[in-house]
């Protein structure tokens, strides 16, 4: 039977703060997608029309995905600190700033200059995930991410 030990265990505790914190940062650029969803939950004639129809099923995908996304990139965030050893809010926001240009950077170089989006959205989106990298990473060293410190 296959065992999970070779990942690194990360205090629940941390993973659930951390989740809040993520979530938190995502449905900031979710909001218009849930006000819209919202104003027209108010003009539908019931709730029950409400509930029955695709933007409500929208809503509650988008809002699930993005909550286990949350979960799942708090546990990676302070599985990365644990393995590296970061005690440091320097060493959290160098970690973050890796984080970031390895997984977010390619896209808004590619919004940029290949899709030429506009620079306030881009903006917005990139800040947003400094929030969800940097600010993460910062907030789970403050926190404490390890199960038994003494180790």
């Amino acid at each position: 039977m296959a065992t999970l030990h070779y990942l690194p265990p990360v205090k629940p505790s941390a993973i659930a703060l951390g989740t809040i914190f993520n979530h938190t940062a995502s449905l900031a650029i979710l909001a218009p997608v849930f006000g819209d969803t919202y104003h027209r939950a108010q003009a539908a004639n019931s709730k029950e029309e409400f509930l029955k129809s695709k933007e409500a099923a929208g809503a509650a995908a988008a809002w699930g995905s993005s909550l286990v996304g949350s979960a799942i990139q708090s546990y990676g965030v302070g599985a990365l600190i644990n393995a590296t050893g970061t005690l440091s809010y320097k060493g959290a926001a160098y970690l973050g700033s890796l984080i970031f240009m390895a997984s977010s950077a390619p896209s808004f170089i590619s919004q940029i200059f290949t899709e030429k989006r506009p620079l306030d959205t881009v903006a917005v989106g990139a800040l947003a995930r400094v929030f969800e990298t940097v600010g993460l990473s910062l907030f789970l060293t403050w926190w404490g991410t390890r199960t038994n410190p003494f180790d």
